[in-house]
């Protein structure tokens, strides 16, 4: 199969861009149906015109069906997108890029969506997609799943359902406190949102991410908060985001004294409140409630999430210093990234 892939990318390479392009939109019309032709061809940087074309020629394949609401799947377009993933990730060579991460990073395992989810919003929703499959695939009899806030692990409490635990003990728990910013990507919304789609249990932190050491040593007091922070240091799994470094930094309004040493230490990523610079170290750390880093090593289980091009160097200066039981979960374009600069 392979060879004949390669032989088609010589002799006829339209043909595989046709083949992604349908495959795309296909891909976007599952993850957002009902949709309609106006926000589909913008969600996908198409023309109306080009747009129209392509979903013409779909209905006709019986693929997909227009409704009042919008454009939706058949059964025989589901069908068609399941077997089309498999080989897309052939003529990508998605496999072997998972492969060489996971040897030139140490990583348990590493798992590669198609797309830039810096240009396109569903491939964001198929990393979510991809982190609750994940999580599944590793429960327990008994889980304490401990979780950060962010956009993307917002798309995976989307993604899960009622049959997700399968019968087993799941507790949802905030990796840390919050950021002060939009309610729905803190980590106690996020949390909260995966015990209602799951029908699993959730406890809640109510502390904010970062604090002085005066307040954090207070905090620790206070029997409700504590007794939440011994339930999060003792998580099964963590799911948690990479950031950027100085994007981070400015959310949290870090002081003027404080950022200029992130900057002078030529931070390139950040997690649980540590700094990374390119060659994985820690150049600085904030004083934070919740999961430390240290804390990672007791876990049964560790997944990281983060794509686009742009997190392409925030993602390879934490994998520089993170557990080595940690499994990646990344789309292309960052992926691309990672190798390309380790050349």
């Amino acid at each position: 199969m392979q060879t004949l892939i390669d032989i088609q990318k010589k002799i006829v390479p339209d043909l595989l861009d046709v083949l992604q392009k349908r495959y795309e939109i296909l891909q976007s019309i599952r993850l957002s149906q009902p949709i309609g032709r106006r926000i589909l061809a913008q969600s996908l940087g198409f023309t109306e015109r080009t747009l129209r074309s392509e979903v013409e020629f779909l209905k006709k394949q019986r693929l997909i069906d227009y409704k009042t609401t919008g454009m939706i799947l058949t059964e025989e377009g589901v069908s068609v997108l399941e077997e089309l993933h498999e080989l897309m990730g052939m003529i990508k060579g998605i496999h072997t890029m998972e492969e060489r991460l996971k040897e030139q990073f140490g990583l348990d395992e590493v798992t590669i969506v198609h797309g830039d989810s810096d240009q396109s919003s569903w491939v964001k929703k198929e990393l979510g997609k991809a982190c609750a499959n994940s999580i599944k695939q590793r429960l327990l009899a008994k889980n304490i799943i401990a979780v950060t806030g962010g956009t993307t692990t917002l798309e995976a409490a989307e993604a899960m359902t009622k049959d997700f635990a399968d019968g087993k003990e799941v507790v949802f728990v905030p990796a840390r406190g919050g950021l002060g910013e939009d309610l729905l990507n803190q980590a106690n919304s996020i949390v909260a949102k995966m015990a209602a789609n799951t029908g699993g249990k959730h406890r809640l932190l109510y502390a904010p991410d970062q604090i002085s050491r005066e307040t954090h040593e207070s905090i620790l007091k206070e029997p409700t908060i504590n007794e939440v922070l011994q339930l999060i240091k003792s998580s099964t799994l963590v799911l948690h985001g990479v950031g950027e470094a100085i994007a981070m930094a400015q959310r949290r309004n870090t002081p003027e004294e404080e950022f200029q040493k992130i900057k002078d230490g030529k931070a390139t990523a950040e997690a649980f409140g540590y700094y990374f610079n390119e060659a994985g170290q820690i150049v600085h750390r904030v004083s934070t409630i919740g999961l430390q880093l240290d804390d990672l090593v007791s876990a049964h289980d560790v997944i990281a999430v983060a794509g686009g091009a742009s997190k392409g160097k925030a993602i390879r200066s934490y994998l520089r210093g993170a557990p080595k039981m940690t499994v990646l979960i990344t789309d292309e374009a960052a992926a691309e990234q990672l190798l390309s600069e380790s050349c």
